[in-house]
């Protein structure tokens, strides 16, 4: 039996690669041959002087002498470089002379002078928004990876730091950094969230781009001890149901932590993407519940007590509790972070330069496990089509998504859409609100996961909309 969508698909296919053909300036092979072999370059004159007088070069330390000579060290002033890179001066022809050499930057690497994408800080200072429309990929940098913090960042000595662990247990425990070290680890990739995310945009579009609106949310490589591996020395007393978890911060942020999830996957990490977690992210230790939401995965952790109830702390009574506006009620204990995904190009801010190919791509992530599949929209819900799913598609991680679009230059809106392996589906502002209420009053919806819009002017500006399906 023939494929009635076949036509469908070998015609959207032609689209797609003859709008491909027309991105680029096109040339001749003369031109290509010229370029190649710079034949029409006015620096031809000693270009390759390096491969011709390599002899020349080496001898007599030649070598060492010239790179001294380019002065090819960072500037002692390097105000102008962006945070993370070191200014170096530019090669006027780079295949001329060497590159500067190795140890200029101490020993630990910086990363290209001309990248400039950094965290957004709000103006309290409390957090660090990623910057997701510049990244590739699944795995956020450490050094964009999202920040949250309620009494500043403590810099804590890892040689006097305790992590105890007492309550109802058999074994009152205190174990230093390289106890836990000496510990069986693992490392899994998982996704991190505050569950204040986009927590703003419920009612009204008010962030302009998708780091202000997505980025607190990134993912790492987590490499720590699994805490049951923990609770498994220490025992436990009957009745043990929930823990009790502290960090050693100014705030002394504490959260209850129902044991199931302590037994399960919980993890007491000490590494983030392949070196020790950064004092940001809660050096020398923290907790980590993988696809919970970001505030109970205790940095800086100190204290991991026992005990047959919650505690019911400040940070999961009066802070962290979802709003039930209709009722006037809240809801208490939310843990999981629903699936999500957004679009992160084209997004706010952006201009596409004209009509043609594109490719959409963006993130989806879910806490109940893997992403099943993400949809896109180019016309505001009205139809949807799949995305393909960038391998690998990992449980509780960000999955890179694509969808190739052809811009035919006139007004758009487009979204994502996800479900996860459980059958979830992403839902709609008005979903969200006819489940909860309006926010007419208060600044934040803890757990909004609505459907982002980008709406597309015929100039090709990006900015952050809302529809009304």
């Amino acid at each position: 039996m023939k494929d009635p969508h076949a036509k469908r698909r070998n015609a959207k296919a032609r689209s797609i690669a003859q709008a491909l053909a027309r991105i680029g300036e096109p040339i001749t092979e003369a031109q290509a041959q010229r370029l190649a072999t710079i034949e029409d370059c006015e620096c031809k004159e000693g270009m390759f002087a390096l491969a011709t007088n390599r002899r020349k070069l080496f001898a007599g330390g030649g070598f060492i002498a010239m790179v001294g000579m380019t002065a090819m060290l960072p500037r002692a002033a390097a105000a102008k470089a962006p945070p993370g890179a070191v200014e170096y001066p530019v090669q006027v022809d780079s295949t001329k002379e060497p590159g500067r050499m190795m140890g200029a930057d101490g020993g630990y690497g910086s990363r290209s002078q001309f990248e400039t994408a950094v965290r957004w800080i709000n103006p309290p200072h409390t957090a660090g928004f990623s910057p997701l429309q510049s990244l590739y990929g699944t795995i956020t940098p450490t050094g964009l990876h999202y920040e949250r913090h309620h009494a500043g960042i403590p810099n804590i000595n890892p040689s006097q730091h305790r992590l105890i662990i007492h309550g109802m247990v058999d074994r009152p425990m205190k174990y230093a950094l390289d106890d836990l070290k000496r510990f069986p680890t693992v490392s899994r990739t998982y996704f991190l969230e505050c569950s204040g995310t986009t927590g703003s945009e419920i009612m009204k579009p008010t962030e302009p781009t998708v780091q202000r609106t997505h980025g607190l949310v990134s993912t790492s490589e987590w490499t720590g001890v699994p805490l049951a591996t923990l609770v498994k020395q220490t025992g436990l007393k009957p009745g043990a149901a929930w823990m009790l978890a502290e960090g050693a911060d100014a705030a002394v942020m504490t959260r209850s932590v129902p044991i199931d999830k302590c037994l399960s996957d919980a993890l007491i990490v000490f590494a983030q993407n392949g070196e020790a977690i950064r004092p940001e992210q809660g050096y020398p230790m923290r907790l980590f519940l993988p696809g919970w939401e970001g505030n109970i995965s205790i940095k800086w952790l100190r204290r991991l007590e026992v005990s047959d109830k919650p505690f019911y702390t400040r940070e999961e009574t009066s802070k962290y509790t979802d709003l039930v506006t209709t009722s006037g009620k809240a809801r208490i204990f939310t843990f999981t972070m629903e699936a999500k995904s957004v679009i992160t190009f084209p997004s706010g801010e952006m201009r596409l330069p004209g009509p043609g190919f594109y490719e959409v791509t963006g993130l989806a992530w879910s806490g109940r496990g893997k992403i099943a599949r993400v949809e896109i929209s180019t016309d505001g819900g009205k139809s949807w089509a799949l995305a393909s799913l960038q391998e690998p598609v990992l449980p509780i991680s960000q999955t890179r998504f694509r969808f190739p679009w052809i811009w035919d230059g006139g007004p758009a809106v487009i979204q994502s859409r996800a479900t996860d392996e459980t059958g979830y589906a992403q839902p709609t502002h008005q979903q969200l609100i006819a489940e909860r209420g309006p926010l007419e009053s208060g600044s934040l919806f803890y757990h909004m996961n609505a459907i982002q819009s980008w709406g597309i002017a015929e100039d090709g500006s990006v900015k952050n909309v809302h529809t009304l399906g």
